[in-house]
């Protein structure tokens, strides 16, 4: 019988992006093996994973491969609409980080794997000298708040918690303009500190937090 720490069968979501524990994912979605995938989800209160991409397209074509990486985030699904038949429309939340012990690809291209979840980041107070970042992050969050008619609206979720390294890392993880690669990378550290350490270069050399 799988532990607490292990999911099976998790149904799988590879995109071309990268999702934080933390953060907000809004999909359109078209293809039937996803419309089915999130129908179940949400009906059963489940997660699916979502992860990156390293090899074919979000939307399935004859022949095509699909590879992603080892490691992805787990999304709760917190709305749904459907405009149309054939059309669904989510907004999900990122949970907790997962590595993948094993994958299968079901007949209709679906995804599942076996996973092992992943510690959750450990609560860091933010350095004095990174503190510049949090600071940064707050404005910004501050003028999105004036820019949008509703929280639902916005690019990020609360509470916000500008007190704490992993959630200032994620945020501005989601927020720069970096390479979905670059972004894996940084997910995938266990230490929040490192990971915001090297979101302040970022922001340094973009003149963003000074």
């Amino acid at each position: 019988m799988p532990s607490a720490l292990t999911l099976q069968s998790l149904p799988l979501f590879p995109l071309g992006a990268v999702l934080f524990p933390g953060g907000v994912l809004q999909l359109r979605i078209f293809e039937v093996r996803y419309l089915d995938m999130i129908g179940r989800c949400h009906k059963a209160g489940a997660p699916f994973g979502v992860v990156l991409l390293t090899q074919g397209s979000e939307v399935r074509h004859p022949g095509s491969k699909e590879a992603f990486a080892g490691v992805g985030t787990l999304a709760t699904i917190s709305e749904v609409e459907n405009p149309r038949p054939g059309l669904m429309m989510i907004r999900a939340n990122g949970a907790q980080r997962f590595r993948i012990t094993a994958s299968d690809q079901l007949k209709h291209g679906l995804w599942i794997a076996d996973v092992e979840r992943l510690p959750a980041d450990m609560a860091v107070p933010i350095p004095d000298d990174l503190k510049i970042t949090a600071t940064a992050l707050g404005r910004l969050i501050h003028s999105l708040q004036e820019k949008v008619d509703a929280p639902g609206q916005m690019p990020l979720q609360g509470p916000w918690r500008l007190d704490d390294c992993g959630w200032v890392a994620n945020r501005w993880c989601e927020l720069l303009p970096l390479s979905p690669q670059l972004k894996q990378r940084l997910m995938e550290l266990d230490n929040p500190l490192v990971r915001l350490e090297l979101v302040s270069d970022v922001l340094a050399r973009t003149g963003i937090a000074n």
